[in-house]
């Protein structure tokens, strides 16, 4: 992420997300960059109304405009994300197509998890790695 700041009046934050594929027909990217509008806010005291999201495969930038509908989103995001931390709850994968470009595909491995527990993995790691 980058952010641009006015050449005059006021400065105001403007967060910059780059994504390498096409826009999604869903929000996580709105809400992925205006969590980060939202920190901005709250760390440098300026308001952050809008920001944009710019996709590598069309090339083109989208304006996205902080509404109070997508704030709301966000912070439903955020306090599912806190509630799930509290519990202590992983959520279960849900496998697709962009498993293949995820970073984490190996360690996650959605297709041949069958009902294994993360716990349980951990379990059977650390026994494994015992000295005698």
């Amino acid at each position: 992420m980058e952010f641009h700041v006015r050449r005059s009046g006021p400065p105001q934050p403007y967060p910059v997300e780059y994504k390498r594929g096409k826009p999604k027909t869903h929000d996580a990217d709105r809400v992925q960059l205006c969590a980060q509008a939202l920190c901005l806010e709250e760390m440098l005291g300026l308001p952050v109304p809008r920001g944009a999201l710019f996709y590598g495969e069309p090339r083109r930038r989208q304006e996205v405009t902080f509404d109070d509908a997508l704030r709301a989103r966000t912070a439903a995001a955020a306090e599912a994300v806190h509630a799930l931390l509290a519990g202590g709850v992983t959520p279960p994968p849900e496998p697709g197509a962009k498993c293949r470009s995820c970073s984490l595909e190996a360690a996650c491995l959605p297709k041949t998890s069958t009902g294994c527990s993360a716990a349980g993995w951990l379990a059977r790691a650390l026994r494994e790695d015992e000295y005698p």
